[in-house]
């Protein structure tokens, strides 16, 4: 057998393949320990570098990550940190500071400065035994301190967003504050580097007066051509081709400048984002044009190369763990106790003001950018970055705990309504469906078969639509859906269907981790008579269903229908199919529901074989309900099918 050399460009393929592989399936661990995904992204780096994989499989990991190829995979990585600065910029929207400027302010200051005095405090008593050969004091204390006063804004968002707190008043003031913090850390990070690269004073100061006139020039000459860039893409009513060429080529040009004058490429991504414009849809485009490129391929690189540089072994002893364990407290400590202090003094009640001190404690992400750079520049050894990626993991994962202990009241589901809060039906009221609307294909058979169910012209007679959103790291996004009261595309064909069949339909809409639960909840909350689903694939068997619909039937507390659509259009005819089984509860109440609220001609056929449903099934009717075990007639049948199931307490 020949002896087969990979080369360069398959290594790196094979990296990137086993980077992805690695981060995804922690993703999966982390998700059911309620931890953001960043989480996953780092330990997996640190799982394929020399602290686990490279311990138990020296060969395999220098056969997988050979020393030559660290160069490429480090500047692939930072083409993709050069793409997610430019998207965390794009979601920096000043209006998220509306109303809240002064508190913002003051907290996310206060919130700098504690922590930077503290961590240059402890870098000044860490210098003689921590500080790299040749290292000054200056650039090592600055270091400190800049790495414990970062705020993870991305993380941050996407953490309030999976627990529904973007919109209530701690979650707007904590994505305010991190706003703030994050155009300040990166000014004062862009300073330390300009310290740390300088030779004298007297570079330092010239590299700082090019960064506040690159600064000026961006925001007084770039911003307005952007302004008016955007404008034309509002008027085309899309992102072309030759626009995304300009803006790529902006960034690629932004972050150059800035790494030439010596505050590192990454300053110079974030500050376009920053000042592109947010109103329209310009900025939302560009993030859905970039985000699964820089997020799911590029991103984990840097994580993985950030993983190959920690080695957890040079931690060692009992001193370098407890000075580890003290830069985990004096970090929490200057930036909780920080933040909670002064979001006190503004008036806070003090769980509110704790809540958003153990917030803007998560460090994730935007540390090990800090750190990286600090240990490409000589400032900080490999001992005290491996000390500091052990910080950024701990303060990230404890947020999430953390938060929910301290502020449980607001970790309960949050339903953004578009024209009512969530409130309580009363019980008694008609019958009452809730739709759940995954995408715009589902919503005309569902609401077609909801005003079949809801009787016309009763008092408190209406409909539920709900859609649930997958959560996001984009605040400016929510902002600006929230304050134009855009509604999903599914509600929307939903609420015109709605429309055209005279049904009171009230549209719902929230971001959801857990679709099926939140479903559930939002059944409870509204005290829905049932919850109605929609299905598409070929074959519906109660084994076989996976997912939400899966979730939802096992831990609903009410009757589910999954209505298989195949172009209902209206209830004519409906064949119901009695089985002699746990089902029958409900799916004879679906029957006595469409004979009284609609003029439906409803046919109950009493345990007859599936047979004898699909014969009877082809003779012209609208709509065949059945029980959710009639598999064939769920799979076979030529019309819409109504799938009912009964919850087990209820039958049994």
């Amino acid at each position: 057998m020949p002896n087969l050399e990979l080369s360069a460009l398959t290594t790196l393929l094979f990296q990137i393949a086993a980077i992805i592989i690695a981060s995804r399936l922690l993703a999966i661990v982390m998700r059911r320990l309620d931890q953001p995904l960043v989480i996953a992204e780092v330990i997996a780096g640190i799982a394929l570098g020399p602290s686990v994989f490279g311990a138990l499989w020296p060969e395999g990991m220098t056969t997988l990550f050979p020393q030559p190829s660290f160069e490429l995979l480090k500047m692939l990585s930072q083409i993709g940190l050069v793409l997610y600065m430019f998207l965390v910029g794009l979601e920096l929207d000043p209006k998220l500071l509306r109303g809240r400027t002064h508190t913002s302010i003051l907290i996310s200051h206060t919130s700098i400065v504690v922590p930077f005095s503290l961590g240059a405090a402890t870098g000044l008593w860490m210098y003689d035994s921590y500080a790299a050969h040749g290292v000054g004091t200056t650039g090592f204390v600055l270091f400190l301190g800049i790495s414990m006063s970062v705020t993870a804004f991305p993380v941050l968002a996407r953490i309030l967003s999976e627990r529904n707190l973007m919109s209530s008043q701690v979650g707007a003031i904590a994505i305010a504050c991190a706003a703030v913090d994050d155009v300040t850390a990166w000014c004062l990070l862009a300073f330390v580097v300009a310290v740390a690269r300088a030779h004298a004073v007297t570079e330092a100061l010239w590299t700082t007066g090019f960064a506040l006139a690159y600064i000026g020039l961006m925001v007084f000459v770039v911003r307005p051509f952007l302004r008016r860039l955007a404008e034309r893409v509002g008027e085309r009513s899309g992102l072309t081709p030759d626009m995304m060429a300009i803006i790529l080529v902006m960034l690629i040009a932004s972050a150059s400048i800035t790494e030439v004058i010596g505050i590192h490429a990454l300053f110079g991504a974030f500050l376009l984002g920053a000042i592109l414009p947010k109103d329209g849809r310009f900025a939302e485009m560009l993030v859905d044009k970039l985000e699964s490129v820089a997020v799911v391929l590029l991103l984990p690189l840097f994580f993985a190369f950030s993983g190959l540089r920690t080695q957890i072994g040079l931690v060692d002893g009992a001193q370098d763990w407890l000075v580890t364990l003290g830069l985990v407290i004096v970090a929490s400590v200057g930036k909780f106790g920080g933040s909670a202090v002064a979001a006190r003094i503004t008036g806070l009640p003090w769980r509110e003001a704790s809540a958003i001190g153990i917030l803007l404690n998560t460090r994730g992400l935007m540390e090990l950018i800090v750190l990286n750079i600090g240990l490409d520049l000589g400032v900080i050894s490999p001992t005290v970055f491996t000390m500091l990626v052990i910080v950024a993991l701990v303060t990230t994962f404890a947020t999430t705990p953390l938060l929910r202990w301290v502020y449980p009241e607001h970790t309960r589901m949050h339903v953004a309504a578009s024209r009512e809060s969530l409130q309580l039906v009363e019980r008694g009221a008609p019958f009452t469906p809730l739709i759940c609307l995954a995408d715009d294909k589902s919503g005309h058979g569902m609401v077609t078969l909801a005003s079949g169910l809801v009787p016309r012209g009763a008092e408190g007679a209406r409909a539920y639509a709900l859609h649930l959103s997958p959560s996001t790291d984009r605040p400016a996004t929510e902002r600006r859906r929230r304050e134009t009261n855009e509604q999903a595309a599914p509600l929307l064909v939903a609420q015109l269907r709605a429309n055209e069949v005279q049904l009171d339909l009230r549209t719902l809409e929230f971001v959801s981790t857990e679709p099926g639960l939140d479903i559930c909840r939002t059944a409870e909350a509204k005290q829905a008579s049932m919850i109605l689903l929609g299905w598409h694939r070929p074959l519906l068997l109660e084994g076989v269903l996976g997912g939400t619909v899966k979730k939802v039937l096992a831990h609903a507390r009410r009757p589910v229908g999954v209505l298989v659509d195949r172009g209902l259009e209206q209830l004519g005819r409906v064949l119901v199919a009695v089985a002699g089984n746990a089902d029958d509860a409900a799916v004879r109440q679906v029957a006595r529901q469409l004979g009284a609220a609609s003029s439906a001609e409803v046919t109950v056929m009493e345990s007859a074989s599936e047979d004898a449903v699909l014969a009877a099934a082809a003779s012209g009717y609208d709509l065949v309900v059945v029980g959710v075990s009639r598999e064939r007639v769920l799979s076979d049948a030529g019309i819409s099918v109504l799938a009912v199931h009964a919850p087990r307490e209820a039958a049994s």
